[in-house]
């Protein structure tokens, strides 16, 4: 498949979300390393997000999974939710948030695709589906091709995450492969979403204002707009479409990682005008791999704002926020290591 080259255009050129151009780097570039981890370093401390360009995940692949979700998304309502990892609209309130009080269910359906893993992989056996799967796959007979085109597009994302994490390295003064090893089995998670254009009632959206919850997401941009970021400021901000673009962002997990350094920007999506689909992608690290602040990230006058925590631990309860216990409060700190409801 094709990938067209992405050149900024003229009007973006005074762009609040800085644009990353991608291509020297991928190539192999003498000192192309250096200059976008320099750059990727004043997105992430300044901004939260940006936009990558000349990525090499090709344009009709992204079109073809956009097309799939449409296909998926047409199909008719019983069907759809005989699905496990299918939510329909209105089926959450993201109470869990710490952006906004949100009070009303959002408008998105969607389904949830986690990393294919084989059926004797560890997190398989020990039944911890949400997290490691197996996922359940619209019938073929309904949607032929379906499940190995997505599994395409995904495995295009998963090369994409890894070429990054030399970037992330060097823009948080670290070593290049400081990342190795820590994404072996990389948890990663999708957000298949529609955002149907229907009326909204006050204090109610496509998806509430929150922060995501691990390493990067990765979400190709579309033509229908919706996603709006806040800036320090408090204004919100619309994400500009730029053609052939994926949008990036840092998850709260990456920012305790950092110790604060890098943001986890809040954002939001609008119900759009006319109908909206997304392909979020969450990059994350291996199940195991402890956020305990970065050596590069702490100092006499900037001590560990956070205890160390293992993703799967952080990831479980960022999910059960938004579920009450039963003395109706939420755990207000991840679980550390040693309290930990996983072991396998």
């Amino acid at each position: 498949m094709s990938n067209a080259e992405t050149v900024i255009p003229e009007e973006f050129a005074d762009e609040e979300i800085p644009i990353l151009d991608f291509g020297p780097y991928l190539a192999g570039e003498d000192g192309a390393l250096e200059q976008l981890a320099a750059e990727l370093r004043h997105a992430q401390e300044d901004v939260g997000f940006y936009f990558a360009i000349n990525h090499n995940v090709p344009r009709p692949l992204i079109k073809r999974t956009h097309d799939n979700l449409v296909r998926f998304f047409d199909l008719p309502d019983a069907e759809k939710r005989k699905h496990e990892n299918y939510i329909p609209p209105g089926s959450t309130i993201y109470v869990s948030s710490t952006v906004n009080e949100n009070t009303k269910p959002d408008l998105n359906e969607m389904l949830r695709i986690v990393r294919e893993r084989p059926a004797d992989h560890p997190g398989v056996e020990a039944n911890l589906v949400p997290y490691f799967g197996p996922n359940q796959w619209p019938d073929e007979a309904l949607l032929p091709g379906w499940k190995a085109e997505m599994l395409e597009y995904y495995g295009a994302m998963e090369t994409l995450g890894h070429a990054l994490l030399p970037l992330y390295a060097r823009a948080l003064d670290l070593p290049a492969d400081y990342f190795d090893g820590m994404f072996d089995d990389p948890l990663w998670t999708t957000r298949n979403q529609h955002y149907p254009a229907v009326e909204s009632e006050e204090n109610q959206f496509g998806i509430a204002p929150h922060r995501d919850h691990g390493f990067i997401t990765l979400l190709p941009v579309t033509d229908t707009p919706g996603l709006q970021i806040q800036t320090q400021s408090g204004r919100w901000l619309p994400a500009n479409t730029i053609e052939g673009a994926i949008i990036v962002n840092t998850g709260e997990f990456l920012n305790r990682w950092t110790n604060g350094r890098f943001m986890a920007t809040p954002h939001r999506v609008i119900p759009p005008k006319t109908d909206r689909y997304s392909l979020a992608f969450f990059f994350s690290p291996s199940w195991d791999t402890l956020a305990d602040p970065m050596p590069t990230c702490v100092s006499p006058d900037n001590p560990p704002k956070y205890k160390p925590v293992r993703f799967l631990d952080y990831r479980d309860w960022y999910v059960n926020q938004n579920y009450l216990d039963e003395l109706g409060k939420s755990q207000p700190e991840p679980p550390t290591p040693e309290e930990s409801r996983f072991s396998f």
